[in-house]
C-alpha cells in the first residue's frame, strides 16, 4: 500500500533532494511538489494525499497557515512540519496546533522517512530536539495562564485581554459597554489580586505568563 505524498518547499534544490530521498522508497508516491503556500493548499485539496511533508517557511502562505487552513476544512492529510531548529514559536504553535510530525532540517534523511512512516500510521512523531522546550514552555504559559484566571473574574479577564491588545480605558469601556470608572476599578482590583503595579507592568505579567496568549485562542 502506497503512502502518497504532496511535498512542498519554497527551495527547488531543496524540493529536489527530498523528492530524490522519497522517489526511492517502494511504499512511497509523490503526487504533487509545490513551491509555496498557494500551491500546496490546491494540491492537497485536489490529491487528497495521505501525508503533506511542509516547509515550515513558504512564501505567499507560511507553513502555520497552510496547516489552519488544512485544519479548518478538516481535510484528512496528516502534516509533517519540515522546520529549522531555531523556529522555536512557529514549532510551538505547530505543537499547539496538533501537527503529528515534525522534523528538523539538519536530522538525517532516515528521520524523515521514519517520521513519514509514523503519521502515516496514526503515531505522532515529534522530534525531541525541536518539542522538548517548546512543550515545556508550552506546560508554564498553561499553568501560568490558569494561575491568573483563578485568581480574577470572567470580567476582570476580559478587561485585562483588552488591555493586552493596546486598548486604552474608554475603548476598554466602549468594547464591554461598561463605564471608563469601572474599568478603572477593575484595573485596579486586578493589580492587586496579581500583586502587579502599572499598565506595562500588567501587560508585561499576563503575557509572560501565558494568559494572553490562551486567552487569544
Amino acid at each position: 500500500m502506497f503512502i502518497r505524498l504532496v511535498i512542498a518547499d519554497d527551495h527547488p534544490l531543496v524540493l529536489r533532494g527530498i523528492e530524490s530521498l522519497l522517489a526511492s522508497e517502494a511504499d512511497i508516491e509523490i503526487v504533487a511538489r509545490c513551491g509555496t503556500g498557494g500551491e500546496t493548499l490546491e494540491a492537497v485539496r485536489r490529491c487528497q494525499p495521505d501525508v503533506l511533508v511542509l516547509d515550515s517557511r513558504m512564501p505567499d502562505l507560511d507553513g502555520l497557515a497552510v496547516i489552519r487552513a488544512l485544519f479548518g476544512q478538516r481535510l484528512p492529510t496528516r502534516v509533517v512540519l519540515h522546520a529549522e531548529s531555531s523556529d522555536d514559536e512557529l514549532i510551538r504553535e505547530a505543537v499547539r496546533l496538533g501537527v503529528p510530525g515534525i522534523v528538523l532540517k539538519e536530522m538525517s534523511p532516515g528521520a524523515l522517512l521514519q517520521c513519514i512512516r509514523k503519521v502515516h500510521g496514526g503515531e505522532h512523531w515529534l522530534e525531541r530536539r525541536a518539542t522538548s522546550q517548546v512543550l515545556q514552555d508550552l506546560l508554564r504559559r498553561e499553568i501560568g495562564a490558569r494561575d491568573i484566571a483563578g485568581l480574577l473574574t470572567p470580567r476582570e479577564q476580559q478587561v485585562l485581554n483588552l488591555l493586552c491588545t493596546g486598548l486604552r480605558n474608554k475603548q476598554i469601556a466602549t468594547a464591554l459597554s461598561i463605564s471608563e470608572p469601572t474599568v478603572k476599578a477593575h484595573l485596579q482590583h486586578i493589580s492587586e489580586k496579581l500583586q502587579v503595579k502599572g499598565r506595562l507592568a500588567l501587560v508585561r505579567y499576563a503575557e509572560g505568563k501565558g494568559f494572553y496568549v490562551s486567552i487569544r485562542r
